[in-house]
């Protein structure tokens, strides 16, 4: 946890921020009815029977893939935090549900062709320094899924977030901890810069992140060069197609048969 007045500017700001830090700074988003919501419409929209593999990739502290493991399904989670996998595996494990420590670019060699679905959620994505590892990520996606299997994508959307572009707000949490956030955004690369400070019963602090946000045309673009054709977007979790001034965006992809045009400096995981 970074000190006081104290910034982190590493460019792999991922590896360390998901933490209890950044529980506590998304609290209210968090929350038991909200995630059985979208998990409902999840299943919904994929129409898999029961006991069908689904993969959540980054799976965070297990919110979406304990609910889906309850619904019935064999469900893997994928996230690079020691941390929040610990606390997802507090939540429960068994036959029908498992947790790896892994970095979603590089999923393990034995999973190709595995999954009847995977999800990818919570603007769990553009992470990377290199927007060439988005490409990468998603290739992985793509080769971990069955023939005609489906991804389900859930992030914000760059032209949505940039009609009602809010350089700065801040929130309370339940233990009265006041977290602040400061926004800017690089039209060029496509990123947005936070730089988030709180204080509370827990101590002052503040840290920085980033992350690249894309169009539903730049995303679709990249998913067709992975070998995924985008069937359908959404305005976040409702029912309602994207519309232009959409903050969020939930893209679904199906995995064609088609040979995926490969990508620069992108090796192949067989």
């Amino acid at each position: 946890m970074a000190r006081q007045g104290e910034r982190t500017t590493a460019t792999d700001w991922w590896r360390t921020y998901f933490d209890a830090q950044y529980l506590l700074e998304y609290e209210p988003l968090f929350t038991p009815e909200r995630d059985r919501r979208e998990v409902s419409r999840l299943i919904d929209l994929l129409g898999l029977p029961t006991g069908a593999r689904i993969l959540d990739v980054p799976c965070g502290q297990g919110r979406h893939a304990h609910l889906f493991a309850e619904a019935g399904y064999a469900v893997d989670g994928v996230d690079y935090s020691r941390p929040l996998l610990g606390i997802a595996k507090q939540r429960g494990t068994g036959p029908r549900l498992r947790y790896t420590r892994r970095d979603m670019r590089a999923l393990p060699s034995a999973w190709s062709g595995r999954f009847d679905a995977v999800v990818n959620l919570f603007s769990s994505f553009g992470f990377f320094l290199d927007p060439t590892d988005d490409g990468r990520s998603l290739a992985e996606f793509a080769r971990v899924l069955a023939p005609n299997g489906v991804l389900i994508w859930h992030g914000g959307s760059r032209d949505g977030v940039m009609a009602g572009f809010l350089s700065r707000d801040w929130w309370k949490t339940e233990n009265g901890t006041i977290v602040a956030h400061e926004r800017s955004f690089d039209p060029l690369s496509g990123v947005l810069s936070v730089h988030a400070t709180w204080s509370g019963p827990g101590g002052d602090g503040a840290r920085d992140y980033r992350i690249r946000l894309y169009t539903a045309t730049r995303l679709a673009e990249l998913c067709r060069d992975a070998g995924l054709v985008v069937e359908a977007a959404y305005d976040g979790f409702t029912p309602r197609p994207l519309r232009r001034r959409s903050s969020e965006m939930l893209l679904v992809a199906r995995k064609t048969p088609l040979v995926p045009r490969r990508l620069p400096g992108v090796r192949t995981v067989r």
